[in-house]
């Protein structure tokens, strides 16, 4: 059942490492209710769940650690709205790549990423991005050491793509923010701008689910 036009839904931040007071903030502001999650229990009691930046590897051993991993691969496949950004995008996909042997993906999107894929020589820059669904002009996006969407599957939408950028061509047109129904990522970390339309999409996308 869709939640009703103005309710604060509960919004839950994986909070086992990575950005989880700045993305939590930023739900608050948009209208939700923010929960750090660390257990099972606090997982069951969320309408939607964000999962930061930070390092994917380590996160993916950590949701091991907190028996976490299956529960959350479960919520995910029966309709969990589910927002990652950067490392969060990562756990999200199919498949990363150039990621560690015994690395685990959540599987919620059909997509293929690549990890740091932007290389040190852009490790950390920003940019003006065009998102599809989000009114008010172009999104400022803070890009460190991200992933980008290298193959989208069946169901999933790009939303935003890398414009051109002085000095690095190659990085063009790359993949950024990609929607499969209910779950959503972001290559970037729009919880550090202080523009909370990004995360006003996912609450909207929470309530409606």
């Amino acid at each position: 059942m869709a939640i009703a036009s103005g309710a604060r839904p509960v919004v839950g931040v994986l909070a086992l490492q990575g950005d989880v007071r700045e993305h939590a903030a930023m739900l608050e502001s948009a209208g939700a209710r923010a929960l750090p999650v660390r257990r099972e229990r606090e997982l069951s009691e969320v309408d939607g769940l964000v999962l930061p930046g930070g390092e994917s590897t380590t996160m993916s051993r950590l949701l091991e650690t907190f028996e976490l991993l299956e529960p959350l691969r479960e919520r995910i496949a029966g309709g969990l709205p589910t927002f990652g950004s950067c490392a969060g995008m990562i756990l999200l996909a199919r498949q990363a790549l150039d990621g560690r042997p015994d690395q685990q993906q959540l599987g919620g999107l059909d997509v293929v990423v690549r990890r740091n894929a932007f290389g040190r020589q852009v490790d950390s820059f920003e940019a003006d991005l065009d998102f599809r669904g989000i009114d008010g002009g172009p999104v400022h996006a803070v890009f460190i050491r991200a992933p980008w969407v290298e193959k989208t599957g069946d169901g999933v939408e790009v939303l935003a793509e890398v414009p051109e950028i002085p000095g690095a061509p190659e990085v063009a047109a790359r993949i950024v923010a990609v929607r499969q129904g209910a779950v959503l990522a972001t290559a970037f970390h729009p919880e550090l701008t202080g523009d909370e339309r990004v995360h006003r999409l996912f609450v909207d996308i929470v309530r409606e689910a």
